[in-house]
């Protein structure tokens, strides 16, 4: 019988959920891959490469019970652009509960912004909410803060033409300085927490592997690519119908209150996380 921990990984078929399940695999952690389409080709290549793909309905305490059965590690990831605001509470708070009745041994949580109350943005109020229950549970915790990921520049699923290269600039200003992390990258600090929970259990991890401006990313963009990106001037009002305005607050927050950042920190946990230049040169 196979001795090696398992980890089930939340989410396991998008950006950071993905990552980590890759990270794990190659390290040679045992992976339970958690998705709600488990004949996706993301969720095929993920079984091809070892992991036991298993279908999770994150609402559903359950399922997720079942899900969790024999873990040591849970890796908790929620998607509010997806799932909604509301939801997002739900969610992360049922992992939670479920992770704490089956015995879960480490949870790493996926949370995102500054770590602090009051900003009045949503996405980043939801996460204080979640950490805070899941402290509330007694649970060994390792949380992971991002603040913007370089996907941002990149993926149509954030449509960029739109929002980092249209409305991110003029809200946020185009000479502000933004903390970048890629969400590819995240796995590798998941793996690490995983293997080392001596070290990270109780860890509150901000990330940023290099500070940029918007200005700044265009042209590493126009040097990368040898053509400036793409833009798409979609007025404020009708981004907001198809996004909400949440996203729009954070950037307006983002405009006046400076995040500390350190870079070497996050270095010294995960050395090869990529630069702006390196993530769009890759």
């Amino acid at each position: 019988m196979d001795d090696t921990p398992l980890i089930v990984v939340t989410g396991a078929t998008g950006r950071q959920g993905g990552s980590v399940a890759r990270h794990l695999l190659a390290a040679g952690a045992r992976v339970r891959a958690l998705t709600r389409a488990p004949a996706s080709v993301r969720a095929r290549l993920l079984a091809s490469a070892g992991a036991e793909v298993l279908r999770a309905d994150l609402g559903s305490f359950q399922s997720l019970r079942t899900a969790f059965a024999g873990a040591h590690g849970v890796f908790s990831v929620q998607n509010p652009m997806t799932s909604g605001l509301d939801e997002e509470v739900h969610q992360g708070r049922t992992v939670g509960d479920a992770a704490a009745a089956a015995g879960v041994a480490h949870v790493v949580y996926a949370s995102a912004g500054p770590g602090v109350a009051g900003t009045g943005v949503r996405q980043w109020e939801n996460k204080l909410v979640v950490r805070a229950h899941l402290e509330s549970l007694g649970l060994p915790l390792t949380v992971l803060r991002p603040m913007a990921f370089m996907e941002l520049m990149t993926d149509k699923d954030f449509y960029p033409p739109v929002s980092m290269w249209h409305l991110m600039p003029k809200l946020i200003g185009a000479d502000r300085p933004l903390l970048w992390f890629s969400a590819a990258d995240v796995g590798a600090v998941a793996a690490r927490a995983f293997a080392e929970p001596g070290t990270f259990v109780g860890a509150d991890l901000p990330l940023c592997a290099d500070v940029r401006s918007v200005d700044e990313c265009r042209a590493l963009w126009t040097s990368s690519r040898g053509r400036p990106p793409r833009s798409f001037p979609m007025p404020q009002w009708l981004f907001h119908r198809f996004v909400g305005e949440d996203l729009t607050r954070m950037w307006c927050w983002l405009r006046t209150n400076p995040v500390p950042f350190d870079v070497a920190a996050t270095r010294a946990v995960v050395p090869s996380a990529r630069t702006v230049r390196e993530y769009l040169a890759s």
